[in-house]
């Protein structure tokens, strides 16, 4: 039994050690939020917020879920008896939308929970992976850098790369890392930058051999993208558009994709994450999992789920080393190889620096 007393909110901003650029978005200094859940018994879980400072991936920011947060949520669930982690999903449905405020609290109490049983993330969660395979985004820069980074990344190990594209940026980009990297796992991003009018352009990127390409139609579209898929034989992957359970129900059946990327704070927390997985596995849908620049709380909530069967392809799981100088977790995340141990501690298995919350506070987020 889970009964919750405390709900702690830490502001913290970090800049990464390379700006990352899409086409819709540039990101210089990550803020956060990180949430600790605490139970009558004194045992904490941690979670955190992934949504950015601007509303340029979903509409939630870091000041829409503080205020969210304290608010709504954390009121609403202060004092409430749970069993499990998947109670909270239907707690907060009176509260609409607002997933990644929601997966902050929800994180944690799977974290909490997992503690109490004294069980692994991965294994509270249903994972039987003892080791997951990594990939890594490649932001958008001069062809050079590009080819410079992907040859680093190479080196290192990680089983695939992805690179992000839009209609200025796309074919020629392609051709030359496939000139330079014949084989290698490669798939693109869009992020929602074309429209059906592009049909005979992207049907140009079949011709590359590419894993998949990642929500090249609009952010919430499933009609157009079965459309698509019709035409192309690259498998196209969604994102933006699936952010709950019902989504990834209608976009199968639609055929709209054939592979789905699962973000938990995208679909409101690892219950909703699982189900979504279990859904594609049920229908022969890959998934993977992708990353949001998160600090090492998220990512190990990330990699207890990718543990689980159907995350079949290298998810975006870089190393704490590429985007921090410094992590919130010990020991430091790290992909050796390619690949990622699952750890085998209780809860997530990693454990956070309370240094760290003040060294990098940041009072700005809630003013």
């Amino acid at each position: 039994m889970i009964k919750i007393k405390t709900v702690k909110i830490y502001p913290i901003s970090q800049t990464l050690k390379t700006p990352f650029k899409t086409n819709i978005g540039y990101v210089v200094d990550r803020d956060s939020l990180l949430v600790e859940v605490i139970d009558h018994d004194g045992v904490s879980g941690w979670g955190e917020v992934v949504a950015f400072s601007t509303p340029w991936y979903t509409e939630e920011t870091i000041k829409t879920c503080y205020h969210i947060l304290t608010d709504l949520l954390i009121p609403h669930i202060l004092g409430k008896q749970l069993t499990h982690p998947n109670e909270v999903y239907q707690l907060l449905q009176p509260i609409r939308r607002n997933h990644m405020a929601k997966a902050s609290i929800e994180g944690a109490i799977w974290d909490l929970y997992a503690k109490k049983q004294k069980l692994s993330l991965s294994e509270a969660l249903g994972g039987t992976k003892k080791t997951i395979d990594c990939g890594v985004v490649v932001g958008m820069s001069s062809l050079k850098e590009m080819l410079n980074s992907i040859r680093k990344h190479v080196a290192e190990g990680y089983k695939r790369v992805k690179i992000k594209i839009s209609p200025e940026k796309d074919i020629e980009i392609v051709r030359e890392i496939r000139r330079h990297f014949p084989t290698l796992p490669l798939m693109v991003d869009a992020n929602s930058s074309y429209t059906l009018k592009d049909i005979d352009r992207l049907k140009e990127l079949d011709q590359y051999d590419l894993m998949m390409i990642e929500q090249p139609l609009g952010e919430d579209d499933i009609i157009d993208h079965a459309k698509l898929q019709d035409q192309m034989k690259t498998k196209i992957c969604l994102d933006e558009s699936i952010v709950s359970y019902t989504d990834a129900k209608k976009a199968i059946e639609l055929g709209s994709c054939k592979i789905i990327n699962i973000k938990p704070g995208r679909v409101g927390g690892l219950t909703v994450s699982k189900q979504i997985h279990d859904l594609c596995s049920q229908h022969g849908i890959d998934v993977w999992c992708g990353g949001m620049l998160e600090t090492g709380i998220s990512r190990a909530h990330n990699i207890a789920l990718a543990s689980l069967e159907n995350f079949t392809i290298p998810g975006d799981i870089s190393s704490s080393s590429r985007y921090w100088e410094e992590d919130i977790v010990y020991p430091e995340i790290k992909v050796i190889n390619g690949s990622i141990h699952i750890p085998n501690e209780v809860g997530l298995g990693f454990k956070v620096k309370r240094d760290f919350l003040e060294k990098y506070k940041n009072k700005e987020i809630i003013n």
